[in-house]
């Protein structure tokens, strides 16, 4: 089980050898092609002026939605800046990309969003992984769904506590979990970098919304799984999601 988990902790080695091939990928190729021929290839779709949406390496139902602007990650003071593109936003809207490799529409409960932390990321382009949630996290929300409210509040997760909170609405406009993040977590807006999010949708009793997942990670290495253990620290986002969406096959 701990070598499933220090797996899971460690940067993903595809991206190991440029930090910037994101980067590379939207701003050198996707944009100006989707400028040029208004064709979004290699990417599967462009949002400008912000926004581009890319099959991830590895396959299956896995999405990741990229800034095409020159923003790192998590801890780029321009996410909260008042101007900011909501991109946890932009990502729920493009979970239709889902949809299209399981075959039928997913449920909205069976979605999830996720940035890790920069200290556990392979890429320093800001991205959001858009995929389904594992069923174990799923079965855990929701039967946290109805005690959790608009604060940020302690959540049990695989033995790691989280901070969860309450989102309501259909979509994520107006509500940037990013912001929501560093107005509500002590110390959060100091120490962004450190931070991982995670979004899954939920239909709640009295209607829709979403239930968000935020906690500081541990830097990697060797030591990962012994830090989670040690200092209260939680898993990277991406770890709670699933590409094979086993949750709604």
């Amino acid at each position: 089980m701990w070598l499933l988990v220090l797996a899971a902790l460690c940067p993903l080695p595809v991206h190991a050898a440029d930090r910037d091939a994101l980067k590379h990928i939207v701003q050198d190729q996707c944009v100006p092609h989707w400028q040029q021929l208004h064709d979004p290839a290699p990417c599967a779709r462009m949002v400008p002026p912000d926004f581009a949406v890319l099959a991830d390496r590895k396959g299956g139902a896995h999405y990741l939605l990229i800034a095409t602007g020159n923003v790192t990650g998590i801890e780029d003071p321009a996410l909260l800046a008042d101007a900011s593109p909501n991109y946890f936003a932009a990502a729920w809207n493009a979970r239709d990309r889902l949809d299209s490799v399981i075959g039928h529409p997913l449920r909205r409960e069976s979605v999830g969003l996720a940035i890790n932390s920069a200290l556990m990321r392979g890429q320093d382009q800001m991205h959001i992984h858009i995929e389904c949630v594992k069923p174990g996290v799923s079965r855990v929300l929701h039967a946290a769904a109805g005690a959790l409210g608009h604060r940020w509040s302690p959540l049990s997760l695989d033995d790691r506590v989280y901070s969860a909170l309450r989102i309501d609405g259909e979509d994520l406009a107006g509500k940037d979990p990013f912001r929501l993040l560093a107005d509500g977590v002590a110390g959060a807006r100091a120490d962004m970098r450190a931070f991982t999010i995670v979004v899954v949708g939920m239909q709640f009793a009295d209607g829709a919304g979403f239930i968000a997942l935020a906690g500081r990670t541990p830097a990697g290495g060797e030591n990962a799984v012994e830090l989670l253990t040690t200092r209260g620290l939680v898993a990277p986002g991406e770890t709670l999601l699933d590409s094979t969406c086993a949750i709604d096959p």
